[in-house]
């Protein structure tokens, strides 16, 4: 079927308001000093991880040539950090370095008000037609179908305690080489936690699609005003699903329910995906210090959230 010029027309049409409408022909992106292409890689590198060039070329559509300029650029600002994959020393991963990911939170956080500003202005009844019709955008344009995210959260349950300290235990040693003291460190967490934990002020949820766990996280008193978030894990494969922001929620809601007035937690670094979920959160950096623990030189961090 040939399509006619009153279908173009529209689609064009449509294209040249919704650039004008997002900012996106501004020669840079919410009055920063970055394109939108340059926004974009930003993006890719502080929600993914493990990221190549070459993954960023392909996924992004981009030039090899003016992709490697951009890395270029970014490398001489200190924005990004290149290393050899622990996996394939062949290849080489990207990552935002401690400046890069505090230079471009403020602006992920004023693109998010920005939509929350267009969402505002609409009914309940807009909103939901007008997530309707970008999805169905999605799904009639994209070259794969857009699977609905339909994990949901959940108790623990006998059994899943194990599934956590071992999917603890495998990843940590893969990814960061950490050695057999982190297990240990984990099952001792975890075991105390099965032994004397009160529902009534601490809880583990655990993230699952159709029988399948996805991911784990642990509430547990400090005391009477401060609950501490612990052990935030998300699988591989469900990474980028908004597994790890919905187990956070839902933790930070039991928090509120039960009384407590602070949520503290303990990290390293090092774990920048998490990270950027506990920013998103409303957490603060309060502490810094480099320690020598699992095997590997790291720098861990304290993390508040007044509730």
């Amino acid at each position: 079927m040939k399509n006619s010029i009153s279908d173009i027309d529209a689609i064009r049409h449509f294209n040249r308001f919704y650039t004008r409408h997002v900012g996106a022909l501004n020669e840079s992106l919410l009055n920063s000093d970055f394109t939108l292409t340059e926004m974009r890689i930003l993006y890719e590198l502080y929600a993914g991880e493990s990221l190549t060039a070459a993954m960023l070329k392909k996924d992004l559509s981009l030039d090899a040539a003016y992709l490697s300029r951009i890395i270029k650029k970014f490398s001489t600002k200190k924005l990004i950090t290149t290393k050899p994959s622990t996996l394939d020393r062949r290849k080489t991963i990207l990552s935002l370095t401690n400046l890069g990911r505090a230079t471009f939170i403020p602006y992920l956080k004023s693109s998010q008000q920005e939509v929350d500003t267009i969402l505002s202005g609409l009914s309940d009844q807009q909103r939901k037609e007008l997530l309707r019709s970008m999805r169905s955008i999605l799904t009639i344009l994209s070259d794969e179908p857009v699977a609905p995210n339909v994990f949901h959260i959940r108790s623990h349950r006998p059994g899943d305690i194990g599934w956590i300290i071992h999917s603890h235990g495998k990843f940590y040693a893969e990814e960061y080489d950490f050695d057999a003291t982190f297990e240990a460190m984990v099952a001792q967490i975890a075991g105390r936690f099965l032994e004397k934990h009160d529902p009534k002020t601490e809880h583990c949820w655990i993230a699952e699609k159709d029988g399948q766990i996805l991911g784990s996280i642990f509430l547990v008193r400090k005391d009477d005003d401060t609950a501490k978030l612990r052990m935030l894990y998300v699988s591989a494969d469900a990474r980028g699903d908004g597994v790890g922001r919905q187990l956070i929620s839902t933790c930070l809601s039991f928090a509120r329910q039960a009384g407590y007035k602070k949520v503290t937690l303990w990290t390293n670094d090092i774990l920048t995906a998490a990270i950027k979920l506990y920013i998103e959160a409303g957490f603060q950096l309060v502490h810094e210090e480099k320690h020598l623990s699992f095997g590997q030189e790291l720098t861990g961090q304290t993390w508040d959230l007044t509730l």
